[in-house]
């Protein structure tokens, strides 16, 4: 029997941009806000499916461990039988919520847009519905679909409503992006024809998982090796990971605050979810390769350190937020690669407080940037002075992202840090020797917060910023649910997110081992 409500929240964003398309333009910025709300309403509906549930089950069987199955027949002509199905399991469901929270606020956060509201809205409401189908899909195509459906909403987001150098980000995103889906569509259509379900081809995620479905490791193991590397690229890319990381930094300068709010907070974890729902599971014995773990782990601590060292260089306040994104998502990437169980925690922790924090950190950035239209951080100072509710809220924002305890970043860059200590697929030596280099960067995060408050909000009121105005109701209403997940995530880390993902993540780490 399916269950409609995960594909109610997925195409109500869809029916949302519909109806964005032929309301009066007063009622524009309305209908937008009303669907993104809808959608965040419903997707709390999956909570109860999850409460009270033994943490068992997600380990237990991993077909049984999604909730909410929704499926029905959709291509099965010409040899191919694909399916329109959905579902959530552990590292699903925080995601989605994450997504409707994410886009609900962004939402608000786009109240000042005054070119092409219509355009903007229903490209903004579309890319919602691609971000939550990635999240739930379970059929490899219909995967695809939804992956490349966000490409085109964010890059015309960025290209049209960007900054002086919008045409040039776009492009840049929209190429790299692209680069990792013909990869990823190359192994998808590898796995379909060499799979063998019962007599037939699959693109089913879940059966591809079953031992037997696909050619054995023995006999195809460069086929597994090339087509784990490929897929590899094709997430890199997204998380995003040295060297794939270079349109990074273009396009969060270039897009207006809402949109780095979702491409932050969304669409980088788009490639840590797609390792943890496609490559290890489906290609356990290559990722346990040891020459795969190496190199996965030695490139997660260059993004760590390397994003550090960048975002200590910045002067531009937004980007130096962006690097600040590329060395948090090294940890992700480090911690999946070492394959351990703490290691994989903090990885999916990091992901939902990184989408709170980096958010939270773009939204601050806007907020001064709306009131004395540059981000030059020499430029700024004493801002504490002429707005002490923003700062407070600026503070408790870039200090969840410093990883200060108590807070959300902290989790997850700890839980990391003890995992990839522990790991044996290195050796005891190799293991450790990436930790001590991976924790270096919590004194050089602390280095480019600590520095950049210092130098926008502290020390005397300077006289240009005169009358600026303080923070608004509709911007303390973005701001404030940020600030409390933070917290919230940051003291209650087992009842908000680990909970839910620990037995999910247990079974993937399982089939590697």
């Amino acid at each position: 029997m399916n269950s409609w409500l995960l594909t109610s929240i997925i195409f109500v964003p869809l029916l949302g941009m519909g109806t964005v398309l032929v309301v009066p333009p007063h009622l524009i910025r309305r209908t937008a806000l009303l669907f993104t709300l809808l959608a965040f309403l419903l997707s709390l509906g999956i909570l109860p499916h999850f409460l009270g549930t033994p943490i068992q089950v997600f380990g237990a069987d991993y077909q049984n461990g999604f909730k909410l199955v929704d499926r029905l027949p959709w291509i099965h002509s010409g040899g191919f039988a694909i399916d329109y199905m959905v579902g959530v399991d552990g590292i699903g469901f925080p995601l989605v919520l994450l997504t409707t929270v994410i886009c609900l606020l962004a939402c608000i956060a786009s109240w000042n847009i005054t070119k092409s509201p219509r355009g903007y809205f229903a490209l903004f409401l579309l890319l919602e519905t691609g971000l939550l189908g990635v999240f739930t899909a379970l059929d490899f195509f219909l995967f695809y679909v939804f992956w490349e459906l966000t490409l085109l909403p964010m890059y015309f987001l960025i290209g049209i409503w960007g900054g002086p150098r919008r045409e040039y980000a776009a492009i840049k995103f929209f190429l790299y992006t692209l680069l990792g889906s013909v990869l990823m569509l190359i192994v998808m259509l590898w796995f379909f024809f060499a799979s063998n379900d019962q007599g037939a081809h699959t693109f089913n995620l879940i059966r591809l998982t079953t031992p037997g479905v696909l050619p054995a490791f023995a006999t195809h193991k460069a086929m597994w090796i090339a087509c784990f590397t490929m897929l590899y690229i094709a997430f890199a890319v997204k998380i995003p990971v040295f060297p794939f990381h270079t349109w990074l930094p273009d396009a969060h300068v270039e897009a207006p605050t809402p949109i780095s709010m979702i491409l932050a907070g969304l669409l980088l974890k788009m490639g840590g979810y797609g390792l943890l729902r496609i490559s290890y599971p489906i290609l356990p014995h290559a990722a346990a390769v040891q020459a795969v773990a190496w190199t996965l782990g030695i490139l997660g601590v260059i993004n760590i350190i390397y994003g550090a060292l960048c975002a200590l260089a910045q002067t531009d306040f937004k980007k130096l937020v962006a690097y600040s994104s590329i060395s948090h998502m090294g940890f992700v990437l480090l911690g999946i690669a070492l394959l351990t169980q703490a290691g994989f925690q903090g990885a999916m922790f990091q992901m939902i407080a990184h989408g709170i924090t980096s958010a939270a950190m773009f939204f601050l950035v806007g907020v001064i940037y709306d009131r004395v239209h540059h981000r030059d951080i020499p430029r700024l100072g004493g801002l504490a002075v002429q707005m002490p509710i923003y700062t407070g809220l600026a503070i408790l924002g870039f200090f969840a992202a410093m990883g200060l305890p108590g807070l959300c970043g902290f989790i997850g860059e700890i839980y990391v840090l003890l995992g990839s200590w522990q790991a044996q697929v290195l050796g005891p030596v190799g293991a450790k020797v990436l930790t001590v280099i991976a924790a270096v960067s919590v004194v050089l995060t602390a280095g480019y917060i600590l520095w950049s408050v210092q130098r926008v909000f502290l020390g005397a009121a300077k006289p240009e910023y005169e009358g600026v105005p303080e923070i608004s109701g509709r911007e303390i209403l973005v701001m404030a649910p940020l600030g409390a997940l933070a917290i919230a995530l940051g003291v209650l880390p087992w009842q908000t997110v680990f909970t839910f993902v620990s037995g999910t993540l247990d079974h993937i780490l399982k089939l590697v081992a």
